[in-house]
């Protein structure tokens, strides 16, 4: 089959190889015995990936190997008792192997692909859209009528968070760095945006009413301070990444001087393991999707030949939506 691989670990530019590699075995390091062999359409293309390239993402295969964390297709098999059959359109998380003609992925972390999503837009549905739900409703405990600022509210992230807070009855301020990405997060349904280089912060605290209840930070870098002034009495900064490529800290004189929070959301590091949370956060999904909320904003898609162009876009912080790559 073709595939992409990392063959060094030299970045974007010249760490990928076209290659023809033989078919994934069914089984999968996350599930014992059989997983769900996937005949892939759309692959998801995320900042993991781009860290792959340089050796800098927690997860290390020795090279080469297939990077891709994310797809969706149609299953070829499935175990006994999956919830899914050969010929289902799915979305599947396999962790690694997505660049590729044919991947495999844990049933726990196989959904079936609604008919209103197309398979581009189910290869960004698992990764971010898991992600935001865990960071808004689970490590943020958003509530009905809340106010959440999101930054990079433009990329697949930002546009997830912004559509599932949506979704909970929230109420959303993008932090976007240009009218075009202030556009993309208005599509995704945020109630107001504000600059990245100007008073955002000032201007967040004025919109919601003296502080915004959540920030949602899958960005990092010098503006974490900000966000954390940005909260109100009991505000929770949920962080999700630092694609903004550092990791700030925190003085924690500022949680106990405003009673605020700082709460890491981790969605694979915690999910991996838990087969029925998956299935509950896939469910839960599935409810806003039919309801309309939930239609992942596709920015851009490439053949899989593209794939470094795919992952220089992320690299260089162009990237609007989700980034896919198109196999069929």
């Amino acid at each position: 089959m073709r595939a992409v691989q990392i063959v060094e670990l030299t970045g974007p530019e010249t760490a990928l190889r076209m290659a023809d590699v033989g078919e994934p075995e069914p089984a999968h390091r996350l599930t014992p015995g059989q997983g769900v062999v996937i005949d892939v359409h759309a692959a998801g293309v995320s900042f993991p990936e781009v860290l792959q390239t340089r050796g800098q993402y927690q997860l290390k295969p020795e090279t080469p190997f297939v990077p891709g964390s994310e797809v969706a297709g149609v299953v070829r098999s499935a175990p006994d008792g999956a919830r899914v059959r050969p010929g289902d359109r799915v979305a599947a998380m396999c962790q690694l192997g997505g660049f590729a003609e044919v991947a495999v992925a844990p049933e726990y972390l196989t959904c079936p692909l609604p008919e209103r999503l197309d398979f581009a837009q189910g290869a960004g549905l698992i990764l971010n859209y898991h992600t935001a739900y865990f960071a808004l409703q689970m490590r943020g405990r958003l509530r009905e009528d809340e106010t959440v600022l999101v930054h990079g509210a433009a990329g697949g992230v930002g546009t997830a968070a912004l559509q599932v807070a949506k979704g909970l009855g929230a109420r959303s301020i993008a932090v976007v760095s240009s009218a075009e990405k202030e556009r993309i997060a208005r599509d995704a349904g945020a109630d107001e945006a504000v600059r990245s280089d100007g008073p955002w912060k000032d201007e967040a605290r004025e919109i919601s009413g003296g502080g915004v209840d959540v920030v949602v930070d899958p960005v990092g870098g010098d503006r974490f301070t900000d966000s954390l002034r940005a909260l109100r009495e009991n505000g929770r900064l949920v962080v999700v990444g630092f694609t903004g490529g550092s990791i700030p800290e925190v003085r924690v004189n500022r949680l106990l001087l405003n009673n605020t929070e700082v709460v890491g959301a981790g969605w694979g590091a915690y999910a991996t393991t838990k087969p029925d949370f998956n299935r509950e956060v896939a469910a839960a999904l599935n409810q806003l999707i039919e309801a309309g909320y939930v239609r992942p904003i596709i920015g851009a898609r490439f053949p899989l030949e593209q794939a470094a162009d795919a992952l220089r876009l992320l690299d260089e912080r162009r990237a609007t939506g989700k980034v896919v790559l198109e196999l069929r």
